[in-house]
């Protein structure tokens, strides 16, 4: 099950998204950046939680194999 830090970097990755279309509709460049800027660190973002999920689970299945 995806942590709090994936479902943000994932909102933060349409959102960038939603952003870049629209400046492009638009023809508002800036928009279209703040929309890359957005999309790269919802990147980043998602894929630091899922780094500390994997994590956290080998830390589980650790704790699971010394009680056993």
């Amino acid at each position: 099950m995806p942590n709090k830090d994936e479902v943000k970097g994932k909102l933060n990755q349409v959102k960038g998204q939603v952003k870049q279309g629209v400046g492009d509709a638009t023809g508002n460049d800036r928009l279209h950046d703040e929309g890359v800027a957005d999309e790269a660190a919802g990147d980043v973002q998602e894929g630091a939680g899922k780094v500390k999920r994997k994590v956290g689970d080998a830390v589980k299945d650790l704790g699971d194999r010394i009680k056993n």
